[in-house]
């Protein structure tokens, strides 16, 4: 199990490394392959583990594995050290998994595009990172996969340098993500000086013994990153401009890994949330809000990838919801099924933009059903998947956060209830009007203008075959 948690690991820097040494000796084609293979292999390792995990007695599926010990502070020793257990297996077969469905897609939808090779090094670190940060045992390695994954955020939305525009809105993203970061290693720092250790299990074992005051500014501080990554209220507005990014990056970004990190940080150090209520209750707030506002924006949206980035934001603050009132295991499944209709919609998306020349104006589309049917299917399913139309499933896991928030009881709770349900109406809206606009009507004279998609194909089989494979899963994952 651990060997296969390491390959998990592992895989995506090995491919890194080849790429950057091949160099342009290696084909841009090639590059792909082996980007994807690499991701492939990683949730190999991962469904292997998961496999081994089932097979364990439940208090057995808690194991840490050491490397190596790289850094000695004193009495304090901090290893490389990996942590397999059902939190981190959960995140490991989704990043894997949803990731190297996005780096295959990439493969057809960067076809013919300047530097490929760095793109696919840059998707593959991108994937080691995101692991880095769930698989970590300690602190020290979380806070490292944090800040890769913001390093390697700004170089994908930036991906495109020539362009203005995506070089501010990967700057704009590197330093929004860094106040989080910054505020997130205040509080280890404190965290550090009053317990003196760094592994999850000796800062947890300590909890008991700090003062409220500590607690609450510790607590405060991790909340501080989690709103940052995952683009929450006062911190979201770099996401909407991150949509400068190739629409692959975006798929990866916003739906099962970068703005999932925060969501899974107030999972991993739930003890310290619940030792600090009133931060936990902040946490619930920030996301009810985040949804009710981000759907109001959706709305009025006219780019159709900046419509489902702000429904990245409007889900996140459901699992942010989730979270802050205790429902963690709920928060987690939710976190799995909008990684495949979220990834699913941005990429039938790429196939619309890919199909129009990269035209990303909705109300330049109309029409695109009868020209793209699998397509308008495949995004029926993500949009009836987010908007939580039964038996999709959107609805298992939306359903069971809102149902959490009466199990609370309380004013607070059916304050949180009443928002949720309002965040379900809105959803519904900017949704439909999305795939009325995109799909409905006859087609547009821009549409018949500079639609090149071939007859009876909807883009590369990459592209397709992906895309039908979220559908499949969103369809069947509640």
């Amino acid at each position: 199990m651990i060997a296969a948690a390491w390959v998990c690991l592992v895989a995506p820097l090995a491919a890194v490394v080849l790429l950057v040494l091949a160099g342009t000796r290696i084909s841009r084609r090639l590059a792909g392959y082996l980007a994807t293979l690499s991701v492939a292999v990683s949730f190999g390792g991962a469904v292997v583990t998961f496999v081994e995990l089932l097979s364990r007695d439940t208090d057995e599926r808690h194991v840490v594995s050491t490397a190596w010990t790289w850094l000695t502070i004193g009495d304090l020793d901090v290893g490389l050290s990996i942590l397999v257990d059902p939190l981190a297996v959960l995140e490991m077969l989704v990043i894997s998994g949803v990731g190297a469905l996005i780096v295959a897609y990439s493969i057809g939808y960067m076809d013919g595009a300047d530097e490929e090779r760095r793109y696919f090094a840059y998707m593959a670190l991108f994937v080691f990172s995101m692991l880095l940060l769930v698989q970590s045992a300690n602190f020290v390695l979380l806070l490292a996969g944090w800040g890769l994954v913001g390093l390697c955020s700004y170089l994908l939305i930036g991906f495109e340098h020539e362009r203005p525009a995506a070089v501010a809105a990967a700057k704009k993203a590197f330093i929004m993500n860094a106040f989080g970061d910054a505020t997130m290693a205040l509080a280890l720092f404190l965290l550090f000086w009053q317990t003196g250790a760094l592994d999850y299990d000796g800062v947890f074992g300590k909890l008991d013994g700090l003062d409220s005051t500590v607690l609450t500014l510790v607590a405060l501080g991790l909340l501080g990153g989690a709103v940052a990554k995952s683009a929450q209220i006062p911190l979201h507005t770099w996401l909407p401009d991150a949509m400068e990014g190739p629409t692959p990056v975006s798929a990866l970004i916003h739906a099962a890994t970068m703005v999932t990190a925060g969501v899974y940080l107030i999972v991993r150090v739930h003890p310290i949330f619940e030792a600090a209520p009133e931060i936990q209750d902040l946490a619930a707030g920030i996301g009810a809000l985040t949804l009710l506002v981000a759907g109001l924006i959706a709305i009025v949206q006219t780019d159709i990838k900046r419509v489902i980035a702000y429904s990245t934001m409007a889900q996140i603050g459901y699992m942010f919801v989730g979270a802050g009132v205790g429902a963690y295991g709920n928060a987690m499944f939710h976190l799995m099924t909008h990684a495949f209709f979220k990834a699913l919609l941005f990429l039938a998306a790429g196939v619309v933009i890919h199909a129009l020349l990269g035209e990303q104006d909705m109300r330049r589309m109309g029409g695109l059903g009868r020209l793209l049917p699998r397509t308008q299917a495949f995004f029926l399913v993500g949009a009836l998947a987010l908007v939580g139309i039964p038996p999709l499933s959107g609805f298992f896991s939306k359903d069971a956060i809102i149902a959490s928030t009466l199990a609370r009881g309380d004013a607070w709770g059916y304050t949180l209830f009443a928002a949720g349900v309002a965040g379900a109406f809105l959803t519904g809206l900017y949704t439909f009007r999305m795939v009325f606009i995109v799909f409905g009507r006859q087609p547009s004279a821009y549409a018949r203008e500079h639609f090149h998609a071939e007859p009876g194909r909807d883009g590369p089989p990459t592209m397709v075959w992906t895309v039908a494979v979220l559908a499949v899963l969103s369809v069947i994952a509640g």
